[in-house]
């Protein structure tokens, strides 16, 4: 198989020939032809610049060997046609230079008709990835889910406990919602988009949602994001779902309506399958921090998480977030060789 039928034939859940393996945020961070790049340009300058954007998102498929290309852009991409002034700081990360404040904010964000026409450098670097990767990978498309979204929109800036968002969340729930309407309304036409230019799989990132209880993800978050699913289900493209911190939420992630959910370190994969179900595929789960550590703990925990999985269809190996900008560029080689030597069938 090749590495874009092996990941969309594994995210339904149908048997492959090895179980695939990409890495989240392996489009830069620890690849040295990214960091000569990053010294010249800024993240949203590469993200702005077609043939940047393709080069970076390219570089793991031609380096690592990955089944899949992440394409190289950001999830605060989306308020550029909302009318929202952003920036983002390397150490820090996304800043937000008006936060939102009250309900005149919230009423001023606008839902442009054409997501292609407020960030159309992104959709020409996805038809030129597309093209470049044939069928060597498949192209993975994201977007920030609408609670992570609005946090920033509310905290300005990444936060630890997201007071303000809860704040809004607890006190004007009706804000809220009509706040999570629009993020949902703009997230499903980018993510449609994205598909149309060429995308195989998408990916949802939550990345905060692990912060809220069980009981306000399913009053206040969970709603919105069966309507992007169900808003991106005619696509026919595959769906992963992704939250860190999450281990309490995951039955309920698991009637979103995705075709994956991408689980974090905390849980024995195996466990976590449990608790999703044996309806959905998963995706994960390495430590992102073991994979700086010497090699021959790698290959045991990379072997492990191989064992929780136990062959069975819809798995594609991952970490369990982000690469680390010190892990070494030879050890993710050798993981994805080992990954596919392991599983080959």
């Amino acid at each position: 198989m090749t590495g874009r039928g092996r990941m969309v034939a594994a995210l339904r859940r149908q048997p492959v020939d090895r179980t695939p393996v990409w890495f989240m945020r392996q489009a830069g961070r620890c690849l040295a032809a990214y960091r000569e790049l990053r010294e010249r340009y800024d993240i949203l300058t590469i993200t702005r610049t077609p043939e940047l954007c393709a080069r970076v998102t390219l570089m793991p498929v031609d380096q690592l060997g990955v089944d899949a290309a992440v394409l190289y852009a950001d999830i605060m991409l989306p308020l550029v046609g909302m009318g929202v002034p952003f920036s983002i700081d390397p150490g820090l990360g996304p800043i937000i230079h008006e936060p939102l404040r009250s309900a005149a904010d919230i009423a001023r964000l606008m839902v442009v008709e054409s997501a292609e026409e407020a960030t159309p450098d992104l959709f020409t670097a996805i038809r030129g990835i597309r093209q470049e990767l044939g069928e060597r990978a498949a192209v993975i498309g994201f977007a920030g889910a609408p609670f992570t979204v609005a946090s920033y929109l509310i905290e300005g800036h990444p936060s630890r406990d997201y007071a303000r968002s809860k704040a809004l969340m607890h006190g004007e729930p009706e804000l809220w919602d009509r706040l999570m309407e629009k993020l949902t309304e703009v997230t499903v036409r980018y993510l449609r988009a994205q598909v149309t230019a060429g995308v195989d799989i998408l990916q949802l990132f939550d990345s905060w949602v692990g912060a809220l209880s069980r009981r306000d993800y399913e009053a206040r978050v969970l709603p919105h994001v069966q309507r992007i699913f169900a808003g991106l289900a005619t696509t026919g493209v595959p769906l992963i779902y992704f939250g860190t911190g999450c281990s309490h939420l995951l039955d309920a992630m698991a009637t979103t309506g995705s075709d994956a959910i991408s689980v974090d370190w905390r849980l024995p994969l195996d466990e976590a399958w449990r608790r999703i179900g044996p309806g959905l595929g998963i995706q994960g789960n390495l430590d992102p921090t073991v994979a700086l550590a010497p090699w021959p703990v790698v290959e045991r925990e990379t072997r492990r998480v191989l064992a929780e999985a136990g062959g069975r269809d819809g798995h594609v190996f991952n970490l369990g977030h982000g690469v680390l900008p010190d892990t070494a560029a030879a050890t993710l080689e050798r993981v994805v060789e080992l990954v596919h030597r392991e599983t080959a069938r």
